[in-house]
């Protein structure tokens, strides 16, 4: 079932969005050689508390994870892209870290996810980040009300293979409101001008994740972190975005951090 929000409701969400966005740029920025995972987990876990937050991470159990999950980030290296399980791992110049989050504060959700480079970044690191940035602001920009969802993975499929990049169907965005997942889920390709059909109200994590040279995965022993099938790097961007009267509204940006469809349109078309 679908549940619209009120505009009110739309608001409280975006008071958790903006929490949301505020420590994930707090944690990009403490992202660095010789930082140990389990640090930026401590960090999470200490911010969140402050905030009289709760993590919807911490005892999640999933059918697809063996859980329960006793994080409140997922933390993916370099070929690790999704549900990554904090360790003791000390990151490496060069090291790809995606950060994945997600909270309920008075019992509203958002999520979101960056990636990183610690240190000195490879060029074709730097560009697997960009074309999930840019795919991530395609969808959020195709997320009109009267439109379909299928608009919006049809962006993001758009900017995958423009970038020279395959999309995985296993994983992607999702609805999301008073429970970190709900329905609709939100593929990262599609057809345009197909599936439901986007209203006011509606809130969606909106997540492109792409690896360098395939579009398969793998999961580890550990039952959570899904890397990619041939090694390669990889990279995962993701906003809560709710669909308003006006066009869609991003609830969990980062302060310093642009976004403004219409730049990451103009990075896209330089491609």
């Amino acid at each position: 079932m679908i549940e619209l929000k009120s505009p009110a409701e739309v608001e409280q969400m975006a008071v958790t969005g903006r929490f949301v966005g505020e420590l994930l740029a707090e944690l990009g920025a403490a992202t660095a050689v010789g930082v140990n995972l389990m640090d930026l987990e401590h960090l999470a876990r200490r911010r969140i508390k402050e905030r009289g937050a709760t993590s919807c991470y911490w005892d999640y159990a999933p059918s697809f994870g063996r859980g329960p999950f006793r994080h409140v980030l997922c933390l993916s290296v370099n070929d690790a892209v999704l549900h990554g399980l904090p360790h003791d791992y000390v990151l490496r110049d060069g090291d790809l870290l995606s950060i994945d989050m997600a909270v309920t504060i008075d019992g509203w959700a958002a999520d979101s996810a960056l990636s990183v480079v610690a240190g000195t970044p490879d060029p074709a690191d730097l560009k697997l980040i960009e074309a999930t940035e840019v795919a991530l602001a395609a969808g959020v920009a195709a997320a009109r009300p009267g439109g379909h969802l299928g608009d919006v993975s049809a962006a993001i499929g758009e900017v995958a293979g423009r970038y020279g990049y395959g999309v995985n169907g296993e994983f992607g965005g999702h609805g999301i409101g008073r429970t970190m997942h709900e329905a609709p889920h939100v593929a990262n390709s599609g057809r345009a001008r197909r599936g439901m059909r986007l209203e006011p109200g509606l809130t969606i994590a909106i997540e492109p994740w792409f690896c360098r040279s395939t579009d398969k995965i793998r999961t580890d022993e550990d039952g959570w972190t899904i890397r990619s099938a041939d090694g390669s790097r990889t990279a995962h961007s993701e906003h809560t975005v709710a669909i308003t009267e006006a066009g869609p509204r991003v609830l969990t940006g980062r302060p310093g951090v642009e976004e403004s469809s219409a730049a990451r349109s103009t990075l896209a078309d330089q491609r």
